[in-house]
C-alpha cells in the first residue's frame, strides 16, 4: 500500500459532485517549498495535488475554501495524458481518505491555526485530538456534525 500525505492550500474552493448516487468533494492543494539552486539563488518549488474525496458525509465542504491550510493523506495516482501539442504530461492525484481542516491562509478570518478538525471516511466517526496540557484526548463525534 502506497499511502501519501500533503500539507498545503486550497487552491479554490471545493467543488461538491455527485457521481453515479456517490458524493465525491474535488478540490486542490498546493505545497510549495523554497530552496537554492546552485548559485546560491532562493527558489520557490510548488506542487499541485488534485484530490477526491468520496465520502457521503459533505458537511466539511463549506469549510474548504480557497487559501485553507489543510492535511491530506490518501492514495497517490499518476495520471499521463497527452495535450492539445503533443505533449506528454502527467499529473498527481489523491483518492482522500482522511482531510483535517489545519485554518486558514496568515489568519484571514478562516478559522487561523487554533484548533484542527479531522475527518475520515474510513469509518462512521472522527476523531479530534487536542493536547492543552500535554496529555491527548480523544472526543469520537459524527462526521456531519462540525465540531466548531
Amino acid at each position: 500500500m502506497i499511502k501519501l500525505q500533503v500539507i498545503g492550500n486550497l487552491g479554490k474552493d471545493c467543488v461538491t459532485n455527485n457521481v453515479n448516487g456517490k458524493s465525491v468533494i474535488n478540490f486542490s492543494v498546493a505545497h510549495t517549498e523554497k530552496y537554492r539552486d546552485a548559485q546560491g539563488t532562493q527558489k520557490d518549488k510548488t506542487v499541485w495535488v488534485e484530490c477526491a474525496y468520496w465520502t457521503d458525509r459533505t458537511a466539511i465542504a463549506p469549510y474548504l475554501k480557497k487559501g485553507t491550510m489543510v492535511y491530506v493523506e490518501g492514495t497517490p495516482d499518476i495520471r499521463s495524458y497527452t495535450t492539445n501539442d503533443g505533449r506528454q504530461n502527467a499529473s498527481l492525484s489523491l483518492r482522500i481518505s482522511n482531510v483535517q481542516l489545519l485554518g486558514g491562509r496568515g489568519g484571514e478570518g478562516q478559522g487561523g491555526n487554533e484548533g484542527s478538525s479531522s475527518y475520515n471516511s474510513g469509518s462512521s466517526y472522527g476523531q479530534q485530538s487536542s493536547s492543552s496540557d500535554g496529555a491527548n484526548a480523544t472526543i469520537a463525534e459524527p462526521l456531519d456534525d462540525l465540531p466548531f
